[in-house]
């Protein structure tokens, strides 16, 4: 455990960092698998549509760091393709 009042309040801030961290992961995860589920639904429309809406929320999140740029490029790529592969 921190002995100084400096590494205590380090230790705080790395504990509210690391959950808001986690909330965004978990927020760009549901993003995808929204986009996913829309694919398999098998609906071209309501996939471009949630598509739109999650690529803001994952540049968002790129742009903070928490995950790497090219990382959510190839999400983005990968979901594209998969919706202009769609019939």
């Amino acid at each position: 455990m921190a002995n100084t009042a400096q590494a205590r309040k380090r230790a705080r801030q790395n504990d509210k960092q690391r959950a808001h961290n986690a909330s965004l992961r978990s927020e760009l995860r549901t993003a995808i698998k929204k986009v996913s589920k829309a694919i398999l639904a098998g609906d071209k429309g309501a996939a471009q549509t949630v598509f739109s809406a999650s690529m803001s929320t994952i540049d968002s999140i790129a742009d903070k760091k928490i995950i790497h740029k090219n990382k959510a490029a190839r999400h983005k790529s990968r979901l594209s393709a998969a919706i202009k592969a769609m019939a």
